[in-house]
């Protein structure tokens, strides 16, 4: 279980990749019905700043499941620049520098399937 996790960020714009079934929404729900947000899921989306790149992963099939997932992100005004569908059920691995200044520029957050993201807690420091 994710207790309290701290996220301290810089004031610089940030790239979220973002997974979509277990993270954000129950896993696999649109299978049997409706979509439906984890807890802290939607008021997290909400709160990432405009400036911000928002990238949605899912392994939701391209021919069975855009229309009805963009439809569900529309109907609760989540803002994002792109959704990827199909993509591999595996680990997800991000490679990324840290800045010379010591800013750390990748992170990882994994909380365990359908636990959602209420007890992660995001500031942006700006002493960053």
């Amino acid at each position: 279980m994710m207790k309290n996790k701290l996220l301290s960020l810089s004031p610089l714009p940030h790239t979220w990749i973002l997974d979509f079934d277990g993270t954000l929404v129950k896993h696999n729900g649109y299978k049997t019905g409706e979509d439906e947000w984890l807890p802290g899921a939607l008021e997290f989306l909400h709160n990432i700043p405009n400036d911000d790149y928002v990238l949605i992963l899912t392994a939701r099939f391209e021919d069975f499941a855009p229309e009805k997932t963009k439809a569900f992100l529309a109907k609760h005004n989540i803002r994002y620049n792109q959704i990827l569908f199909g993509m591999p059920q595996g680990e997800r691995i991000l490679f990324n520098d840290n800045k010379p200044s010591g800013l750390c520029c990748g992170y990882a957050i994994t909380p365990e399937r359908n636990e959602g993201l209420e007890n992660l807690n995001l500031i942006i420091d700006q002493t960053k």
